[in-house]
């Protein structure tokens, strides 16, 4: 029996390991995974041949390339191999060819955003219900709504706290004294500057963003048409967005309202950090925030609120070092990178144990 590891989209994981281990950036957690299952690791490459029906695929779900890799993987695995999906896109179109196979290899599909027209769709044309043998997400309403939309047993779809590597998000000094406070936001997907800059324009503030895109449509959705002056945004280096991290008073997760986890990386960096945050509240990260004590909670779009909460942390330090202390308590009992791999490996080798889903059709025939 073997593992393999499907990524959605090219990345070189070895050079990023490389990387990791020098310090410059977070290690890859489907690197760590595939070390510790010994796993082949397989993502899109140059090489890939595409064909019309990739194409047709595509206009559901994924790109071409996601659908020439599947065939690529689905020809390589064996009736008894575990396959990991690190998304929808890599998982549902190897579910589907695996579907027509008489004795298919396991399949296993980490997702993020399936609650959703397309996803839905995609869904119901790769019948992943039987196609695919073990979902998980860190969305908790993910998982719900696959549950009840494919009517999964509770055992196919599994909630897993999402993860960070807190060997390299961790705290750390200050790189020098500030003439002002500190406010840092991190990323662009379902972000909402616009209400992060009605809650800080006018406070003696520096509010700094991470987050680049070429997409305009994105950019002119998250950010107000003009930005206030206290307000900037650049790309950085992962050291230097570490040295943010532990810079800032306090770290924004301002977001519209959403169904997925979008924001959940953030928050986890900024709590390994041991930085006071807050985080506007949505379906997508209710299981991170229900009893929730290391972070201030905000409503979706509601400047007032987020002004409240951030003047609360920067003009009352105990208040602030109490949420400091309990972000990184919370962070290392369940979002260490380390957790999440150990979830993913007992997981995936209990799938490898079950009952293929041939033995499973042979056993219901017979009754």
């Amino acid at each position: 029996m073997k593992y393999h590891i499907v990524l959605h989209r090219e990345t070189n994981l070895s050079t990023q390991d490389e990387k990791a281990q020098q310090g410059e950036c977070p290690r890859h957690v489907m690197w760590q995974l595939a070390q510790r299952l010994g796993a082949k690791i397989h993502a899109p490459h140059a090489q890939l041949s595409v064909n019309r029906q990739d194409h047709l695929w595509s206009k559901v779900l994924g790109t071409p390339q996601n659908w020439a890799l599947a065939r690529e993987v689905v020809q390589q695995a064996q009736p008894e191999d575990v396959i990991f999906c690190n998304s929808g896109v890599s998982g549902l179109p190897i579910a589907a060819l695996c579907r027509t196979q008489p004795n298919p290899p396991k399949v296993a599909v980490f997702v993020h955003n399936l609650d959703r027209p397309r996803g839905r769709a995609a869904l119901w044309l790769t019948q992943a219900a039987t196609s695919v043998d073990w979902f998980a997400a860190c969305s908790q309403h993910q998982i719900d709504f696959l549950r009840q939309y494919l009517r999964l047993p509770t055992e196919k779809a599994t909630f897993i706290w999402d993860q960070t590597d807190m060997r390299f998000f961790s705290p750390g000094a200050p790189s020098a004294p500030k003439q002002r406070p500190l406010i840092l936001s991190v990323g662009l997907e379902q972000r909402d500057y616009r209400t992060l800059a009605a809650a800080t324009a006018d406070l003696p503030v520096d509010v700094k963003i991470s987050g680049f895109s070429e997409d305009a449509k994105a950019l002119s959705k998250a950010f107000p048409a003009v930005m206030p002056e206290n307000m900037s945004r650049q790309y950085y280096a992962w050291k230097d967005l570490l040295q943010l991290y532990r810079d800032a008073d306090v770290v924004v997760v301002s977001t519209f309202p959403n169904r997925y986890a979008a924001g959940v990386q953030v928050m986890m960096e900024a709590m390994a950090c041991g930085r006071p945050t807050v985080v506007t509240r949505t379906a997508g990260l209710e299981a991170y925030l229900v009893g929730h004590q290391g972070v201030l909670q905000v409503a979706p779009g509601d400047a007032t609120a987020m002004r409240e909460a951030i003047m609360r942390v920067l003009e009352q330090r105990e208040v602030a070092a109490q949420l400091s202390q309990q972000a990184l308590t919370i962070a290392r009992q369940r979002h260490d990178s380390e957790h999440f791999i150990e979830t993913l490996v007992q997981e995936l080798d209990n799938l490898s144990r079950s009952p293929n889903r041939q033995a499973i059709n042979l056993a219901s025939k017979a009754m």
